[in-house]
């Protein structure tokens, strides 16, 4: 049995040979291409979007239409907008283990720089004095604070490899998201580290079942002289390795000796194999097996939300207890300090959000939709809280609903399922 030792040398040592392996298996292997894209799908889903902690209803339209009006304009390079960088940010977490932004205060706004992780330099490591020092790229100080990140300046969209010294950037300015293992864990390791293996494997077993059954379907037969007077064995053998054999052809081999193919009878366990190394696939992955498989043949309502519910818990442990205080957070408190600074918002600059996480798909909504009609009505949970489960903003809900009703009544419409009590 293998051992682990400290955290830090474990990770400095694999980290870069893990990524390049998770990165090789994201794209190339369908069962964890699939299952990366689920994840990903259910951490940030169509976008994680804040609501203003305060009572005054305008104050919190004017941040929200600010807010959204920012997110377009958010990507430093202009490729997508908030969300798809928090897509990315997601996909590099499981992939890589860890994301990288710098934050760069711009004219016209906040902008957000996604960089690969290898550009955190992982070669330098350095012992500083004073109790300071740097690990891995990241510098610290006596306290053990991070006080800076050192970045290779090299562009992401090289081609050709160079190397130039890495430039020191202040911690302030630059968002490492990562979620450790352990405690003092400076580097991230990738999410998909402990599925290289069971991927491996059965990668090998599918390629092997594969060759074992076309070689199955070249069915033919030998015939071969018992009485010793025909052609000898080996000459036979010979021409069969130069002419090669034809499915269904039959084929003299000579006396004395018999020879046998594997039959298909060989591949009655191979659902069965291959199910068990998915089912290890799957839980190295922290997924269900139909989110890596996509196979629901043996599914059903119970089952689908029995492996739904501990998938959920991990994904709403990752979004409030990675992506909120390291990523989030720290961009709602510069980008809002910034547009107080600029004058672009008269609001406090210390107001706070809560962070309004994707909605997840249900397996029956309607039994869903009638557990939160019940919990409202035993006073168990506010409407507003209730609209944010499901991904809405309660204030901009209302309003939509406000304006339609509007809408309806002066155009004299009614869509409701009721019949009107003044209805003769």
């Amino acid at each position: 049995m293998g051992v682990s030792g400290p955290i830090n040398p474990e990770v400095s040592a694999a980290a870069s040979i893990t990524r390049g392996r998770c990165r090789y298996l994201a794209t190339n292997n369908g069962f964890v291409s699939n299952a990366v894209a689920n994840f990903v799908a259910a951490l940030v889903g169509t976008g994680i979007r804040p609501a203003t902690r305060t009572d005054d209803a305008g104050t919190r339209e004017l941040i929200g239409g600010a807010f959204e009006l920012w997110a377009e304009l958010a990507d430093h390079y202009g490729t997508t907008d908030f969300w798809g960088l928090l897509s990315s940010v997601a996909r590099h977490l499981m992939v890589d283990g860890e994301a990288i932004l710098i934050m760069r205060d711009e004219p016209d706004g906040l902008r957000l720089q996604l960089i690969p992780p290898e550009l955190l330099d992982e070669s330098k490591t350095a012992t500083l004095g004073d109790g300071r020092e740097i690990v891995n790229g990241v510098e610290f100080n006596a306290e053990g604070q991070r006080v800076a990140y050192w970045i290779l300046p090299q562009k992401p969209t090289s081609t050709f490899a160079e190397y130039a010294p890495p430039v020191r950037v202040d911690a302030a300015d630059v968002l490492h998201v990562m979620q450790p293992l352990a405690a003092g864990q400076v580097r991230g390791l990738s999410w998909l580290a402990a599925a290289v293996l069971p991927a491996s494997e059965l990668d090998q077993l599918t390629d092997a079942l594969l060759v074992s059954a076309k070689v199955s379907a070249m069915f033919a037969g030998f015939i071969t002289d018992q009485n010793g007077v025909g052609t000898p064995f080996s000459e036979g053998v010979d021409r069969l390795q130069e002419e090669g054999i034809t499915p269904g052809g039959l084929y003299r081999l000579g006396f004395g000796e018999d020879i046998r193919l594997s039959g298909p009878e060989q591949l009655k366990d191979a659902p069965a194999f291959v199910r068990m190394n998915l089912l290890a696939l799957a839980a190295a992955l922290g997924l269900p097996e139909h989110m890596v498989s996509g196979d629901l043949t043996n599914a059903n309502y119970s089952s689908l939300r029995a492996g739904l519910l501990p998938f959920r818990a991990r994904v709403e442990q990752t979004q409030y207890g990675v992506l909120v205080p390291q990523l989030l957070r720290p961009i709602w408190r510069r980008w809002l300090a910034l547009e107080v600074s600029s004058g672009r918002l008269d609001v406090l600059p210390d107001l706070r959000a809560e962070w309004i996480m994707p909605r997840h798909q249900q397996v029956d909504p309607q039994k869903d939709m009638a557990a939160v009609g019940e919990a409202l009505a035993l006073g168990l949970t506010s409407r507003s809280q209730a609209i944010n489960e499901l991904g809405w903003n309660a204030d901009e809900l209302d309003r939509e609903i406000a304006a339609d009703r509007a809408r309806e009544a002066e155009l004299g419409l009614s869509f409701s399922s009721k019949e009107s009590p003044d209805a003769s």
